[in-house]
């Protein structure tokens, strides 16, 4: 099997931005934004997804973290994007459902290449620690922009805002091993159109 591999760099005025991911991985993960909490989500989407991630992030963290995250989720999608190739033979569709103490998120996506986020994740609080929980969301849109997913991830319930966020990065995390993976009994392009 052909190594399921990117390596893709994004460099602006505001943030530099590496990432190296191995879709056929075992979860390892060398992460480093500079937002600790952050990191913590990334490395959800390591072990979950059972990805290697490679993410080495410098951004302006004196104005706040919205740069850095967002263009981490970019540049995230964009690696997956190119990864997964020509999407023959993977399942294409993946969807979990994932409690972590009182929160219980619902993820479902389809690398569609037609980018799409409904993202219904309410938080009881602004900031996580002393990160924004709003980003979770500027997160998700950059990588599903830029990653080609129709992405839908819907909070049933849940009271702590750590547990809210960590649940929807595993959920998506779960979802994304589910549709990259294989399918032993298709090796041909899980589409009718005859592309994706």
């Amino acid at each position: 099997m052909n190594a399921r591999t990117a390596d893709v760099s994004r460099e602006t005025r505001e943030t530099r931005i590496r990432v190296k991911v191995n879709l056929d991985g075992t979860g390892q993960s060398n992460l480093s934004t500079g937002i600790g909490f952050f990191d913590h989500m990334l490395d959800q989407i390591a072990r979950h997804g059972l990805i290697d991630l490679d993410i080495q992030a410098e951004g302006d963290l004196h104005i706040d973290g919205h740069h850095t995250v967002e263009d981490v989720g970019i540049t995230l999608g964009q690696a997956v994007f190119q990864a997964v190739g020509d999407k023959k033979g993977i399942r294409r569709y993946g969807h979990f459902a994932l409690a972590m103490d009182d929160a219980q998120i619902a993820c479902a996506l389809d690398l569609s290449a037609r980018p799409y986020l409904i993202c219904n994740l309410d938080f009881p609080t602004p900031k996580i620690g002393r990160f924004d929980s709003e980003l979770v969301r500027e997160f998700f849109q950059a990588l599903a922009t830029h990653g080609g997913i129709t992405l839908h991830i819907d909070k049933k319930h849940g009271f702590n805002s750590h547990h809210i966020a960590e649940a929807a990065f595993k959920a998506v995390a779960k979802s994304l091993r589910m549709a990259v993976e294989k399918d032993p009994r298709n090796d041909a392009l899980p589409s009718t159109k005859g592309t994706l």
